[in-house]
């Protein structure tokens, strides 16, 4: 997958994009990030890439010009990529959303800044708007990593296990279980048996319940939307029955 970023702050992708898991991607070949710096386009004498807002009002407003040209730039080396802006108006990023945009040919991320983007470029450069969450932030960069690493973990061979992209937290709608190493006993603390004894069959239903559980207690929302069974809703229902006040 190539991702190619466009800011007007590459030097904070640095450390992000060189550590970890992202960065073993990049060095294999699994994954190929660029950094479109939007300066680099305006055509300003001061390298300007914002302007005051029309009407009136706090703040200053990312110019077009630059933004088209940068987005242009990058979309010639990725005909085929998805376009898209980092902001709060846009579709929610989800597990499923990430899995998603892992399949696409290519990504164009384009981080926002001050008030936002003149919305005509918003309108002729950009396929769709994702957000991270209802929250602000200074700059659309944080929230293009975010986006990178949740899309970078659902391509084939980043991971070192095929299947831990699909066994975590949101990966069926709901959270995941709890997780234990070793030692066995710690502060003495046990690992639960069941974890112990290599019998898969209770180990998967036990795994299943403590995420039942995890979630009911933690994120309940997320109950309405989960694929559920008719043995989940029983576990539920008697783990509600449980948390009832004698």
């Amino acid at each position: 997958m190539k991702i190619n970023i466009l800011t007007i702050f590459p030097e904070m992708f640095g450390s992000v994009l060189s550590s970890s898991i992202l960065g073993r991607a990049c060095s294999q070949g699994l994954l190929e990030i660029a950094l479109t710096n939007i300066r680099d386009y305006s055509e300003l004498k001061h390298k300007n890439t914002d302007d005051y807002p029309f009407g009136g009002g706090a703040g200053m407003v990312m110019l077009a010009q630059p933004v088209a040209d940068a987005m242009a730039a990058a979309r010639e080396k990725l005909p085929d990529a998805r376009r898209i802006y980092l902001g709060p108006r846009g579709r929610r990023l989800t597990t499923d959303l990430a899995r998603e945009l892992s399949e696409e040919k290519g990504l164009i991320l384009l981080c926002g800044h001050y008030e936002g983007v003149d919305q005509r470029v918003l309108d002729t450069c950009v396929d769709e708007e994702i957000s991270i969450g209802d929250y602000i932030l200074t700059g659309g960069e944080l929230a293009a990593m975010v986006l990178t690493d949740a899309v970078a973990r659902f391509i084939p061979g980043v991971l070192g296990s095929a299947d831990s992209p699909e066994e975590e937290s949101f990966s069926d709608g709901l959270l995941e279980y709890p997780q234990y190493t070793r030692p066995r006993i710690w502060n003495g603390m046990e690992v639960p048996e069941v974890l112990l004894n290599g019998d898969h069959a209770r180990i998967r239903e036990w795994r299943r319940r403590e995420s039942l559980k995890a979630t009911l207690r933690f994120r309940p929302d997320l109950l309405s939307s989960a694929p559920l069974t008719s043995g989940d809703l029983a576990v539920l229902e008697e783990l509600r029955t449980e948390a009832e006040p004698e």
